[in-house]
């Protein structure tokens, strides 16, 4: 199962915050609608750092640089050599 896509998950907490928002407003209870409008700002803010972190996660691994597999043994211990004589 593939995640919902960003939109679609903002536009769902878009959905429920109108609907309690417009309920608050016909009551003309403006001290809801001004909780209303903080906690949705809070929430989505939080969202949205949640879906970056969900698409980082999910995003595909970077490749690898090549590896030196193939270089001579000879090569290492002259690389080694040459460390241990700056220090």
């Amino acid at each position: 199962m593939s995640p919902r896509h960003r939109q679609q998950i903002l536009d769902n907490l878009d959905a429920v915050y109108r609907e309690a928002y417009e309920r608050a407003k016909a009551a003309k209870d403006e001290r809801r609608m001004a909780d209303l409008d903080a906690a949705y700002q809070r929430e989505q803010l939080l969202l949205e750092v949640l879906l970056d972190i969900r698409d980082g996660l999910t995003a595909p691994a970077k490749p690898k640089p090549p590896s030196d597999a193939g270089s001579s043994p000879i090569a290492a211990i002259d690389t080694i050599r040459r460390i241990a004589k700056l220090r």
